[in-house]
């Protein structure tokens, strides 16, 4: 299977799954950033996001526009949030505490159409 369709199969999944979850039970929103201030959640948090991260960027590095560069996008990014949950715990944990619920649930709307794409994409359901 190609590396690619791998990834997007995977990370549509996530983003489902974290979609529906949060969904469900919109309160895991607020306890996840109250969990984000007990230091042992915080570096289990930073590890997974880190290894995560690495292991799309090691696998997918693609750099040309199309949709496998949303993968290696997500790659980066678990990467950086990662890195910045674990180097620079407090200043992290202040500016994701920042953002208000009703944004967040816009931003989780957003990455569930992002879950659907790649999920098409992986699967090639509806082909453009």
């Amino acid at each position: 299977m190609d590396t690619s369709l791998f990834l997007a199969k995977f990370w549509g999944w996530y983003l489902l799954i974290f979609f529906f979850v949060l969904s469900f039970n919109p309160r895991r929103i607020q306890q996840i950033f109250e969990d984000l201030k007990d230091h042992k959640f915080l570096i289990l948090a930073a590890f997974a996001a880190i290894i995560i991260g690495l292991l799309n960027i090691l696998f997918h590095n693609i750099w040309e526009l199309g949709w496998e560069f949303i993968i290696t996008a997500l790659g980066w990014t678990s990467l950086f949030v990662g890195l910045g949950l674990f180097v620079f715990p407090d200043p992290t944990t202040k500016k994701l505490t920042v953002l208000n619920l009703k944004f967040v649930q816009v931003i989780y709307v957003l990455l569930f159409l992002l879950g659907i794409f790649l999920l098409n994409m992986g699967y090639q359901l509806v082909l453009y």
